[in-house]
């Protein structure tokens, strides 16, 4: 079992250290981005013109992928998703509502015809299955 880190940080001093967690251009997403790029295809970031704002988009293919923190998404059995041990009930509800949007971007999209790939924070770890899933997701490179 984990042992509890404490907070050296104040209460205010956490709030400015949390304000500051950006909501695009994380290093999961560069890391998804830059094997992207390296196996030649070709996309458009944070495109406003699908659905959910996804992080990655193919519009030609009708393709998405969003890249989600495991403790900002709640990632199933993760050991990243965690939740902190105080102010429980406010976290419980910022990620129940952040895993709503999530369900309702995922909807709109697939009604909207996209296909969606989800791939979590973690997952860009292992370098190799990375690149086999996102190739098998897109298909070949379209040749310039």
């Amino acid at each position: 079992m984990r042992q509890a880190l404490v907070d050296h940080l104040t209460p205010a001093q956490r709030s400015a250290h949390m304000g500051r967690i950006r909501r695009a251009d994380t290093k999961p997403e560069w890391i998804v981005r830059r094997m992207l790029h390296a196996l030649g295809y070709r996309f458009r970031l944070q495109w406003a013109a699908a659905p959910g704002r996804p992080d990655v988009a193919f519009p030609g293919r009708r393709k998405i992928i969003f890249v989600h923190g495991c403790f900002w998404h709640q990632h199933a059995g993760c050991r990243n998703a965690t939740m902190p041990r105080t102010r429980t009930e406010f976290w419980q509800e910022k990620f129940a509502r952040n895993r709503e949007r999530d369900m309702r971007d995922l909807v709109r999209a697939e009604a909207g015809g996209w296909t969606v790939l989800v791939v979590w924070e973690c997952e860009t770890k292992a370098k190799a299955g990375l690149e086999a899933r996102l190739v098998e997701f897109l298909g070949p490179t379209i040749a310039p």
